[in-house]
């Protein structure tokens, strides 16, 4: 593939991102009006519910299509999902490679989570790795145009 056709990848998922992040970020902001409890109405439930999918969704976004293309673009062999978040840490377009890996960690931890006890953890550590997750993305949008810059 050319640079040219991997950049303009990277804009379209870029793209993608930035299309999914206000319903997130609306999804975000009510939920952070609720109270956690063991014992919530099923309005909060599926708000909650609504924010850890979409929570899903933009992590998944962000790190297996914005950055992987990012990575691609780069040409630096960064096979597995550990490689790509260090390789990127450590090229400034994220602040911790450690943290997105914990998103990461959380992303798998929804998308199989069945046992209704563990959900009031779930909903809370969503709450707190969104601010990563934002961060992250903030950084990355940053970081991509400052290298998109240096290489033209």
């Amino acid at each position: 593939m050319s640079r040219e056709t991997i950049q303009s990848v990277l804009m379209a998922n870029r793209d993608v991102l930035n299309k999914a992040l206000p319903s997130f970020l609306r999804s975000l902001e009510k939920c952070r009006s609720f109270e956690l409890c063991e014992s919530c109405s099923f309005e909060v439930e599926e708000s909650f519910d609504a924010l850890t999918s979409k929570f899903s969704r933009i992590s998944d976004i962000f790190t297996q299509k914005v950055l992987k293309s990012f990575v691609l673009l780069t040409r630096e062999d960064a096979p597995t999902f550990l490689d790509r978040m260090n390789l990127c840490e450590k090229l400034g377009v994220i602040p911790s490679a450690s943290a997105l890996i914990e998103i990461r960690d959380l992303r798998n931890q929804i998308a199989h989570e069945y046992l209704a006890e563990n959900l009031t953890e779930v909903y809370r550590d969503c709450l707190v790795l969104s601010e990563s997750l934002l961060s992250a993305i903030h950084g990355a949008n940053l970081g991509i145009d400052r290298l998109l810059k240096t290489k033209d």
